[in-house]
């Protein structure tokens, strides 16, 4: 039921809609943003307690879009790392993600197109589960990754909202951390799924210096289609000078091979952002 009623909230954002600009017809359009956040406090002889303590995250994002008749083509390269440090304890991951997307579709003039994509979700480098004493690595780049080819229909009439629905094949590649390919023996380190796959995307100006953008993934096995794993991202992006944003991001991720609760990733930052392209 909870997941009947994120789909349906995100569906309603569909209610304003606008028009792909005519400067980015039949011409490809490339878009590169890179950003870092820096958070540092530090103490002497100070009463009333409190630790020294430092955190960073680094992130880009460089999309390559051509808008033509009757093809269109998107692509985009997204990452991020973060760490943190409190004291005199070690440095430890705060963010560690990669995500790749290509897709492709084709206009026949119908309300829907039909389509092609290929998307690739990692890590950028090590992760560790903090919980235990010495931390344990639990990931690596592309251990484990998943890579996803879609084809079916979207419908990409307007610029803010676009949805995407087809069948899917999902691979799942590890090395060491078999656990993600083969939870029950952790033999095997590859995984092959098909499935049905809907992505929703959003991009929505709230105001003249404030953007959200949130992305909803569906995904479920034939063979088990009361199943679905749900990816759900949320970002809202205020501008407060030319090159100073605040960035307030919600994550839901539900996967059940992963594990059998729900996933989620809160974050708030101020950091520095620049338009390379």
């Amino acid at each position: 039921m909870k997941k009947v009623i994120v789909f349906l909230f995100f569906l309603m954002t569909t209610i304003v809609f606008g028009q792909i600009p005519d400067s980015l017809k039949n011409k490809w359009t490339p878009a590169f943003i890179v950003g870092l956040g820096i958070n540092q406090i530090a103490f002497t002889n100070w009463v009333k307690g409190g630790d020294n303590s430092v955190s960073w995250t680094l992130s880009g994002d460089f999309r390559y879009d051509y808008y033509g008749s009757p093809w269109i083509f998107k692509n985009e390269i997204r990452a991020a790392y973060g760490r943190s440090k409190i004291g005199g304890e070690i440095y430890r991951t705060t963010d560690n993600d990669l995500f790749i997307e290509n897709v492709a579709s084709y206009d026949l003039g119908w309300a829907v197109s039909p389509f092609f994509s290929n998307a690739i979700r990692s890590q950028v480098a090590r992760g560790f589960n903090y919980k235990v004493d010495p931390e344990v690595e639990i990931a690596n780049l592309f251990d484990p990754g998943y890579i996803t080819q879609t084809i079916g229909f979207v419908y990409d009439k307007y610029a803010n909202v676009i949805t995407r629905f087809g069948l899917g094949f999902q691979e799942t590649f590890t090395d060491k951390f078999r656990q993600y390919s083969d939870p029950v023996n952790m033999a095997k380190a590859f995984r092959f799924e098909t499935g049905i796959e809907s992505v929703t995307d959003v991009n929505y100006k709230i105001d003249d210096n404030i953007v959200y953008v949130g992305k909803l993934r569906l995904f479920s096995q034939f063979k088990s289609l009361d199943v679905w794993d749900v990816r759900f991202e949320n970002n809202i992006a205020a501008k407060i000078t030319k090159y100073i944003n605040v960035n307030f991001i919600y994550y839901v991720v539900y996967e059940a091979t992963q594990t059998p609760y729900t996933q989620v990733r809160e974050g708030l930052q101020i950091g520095v952002v620049y338009n390379i392209l």
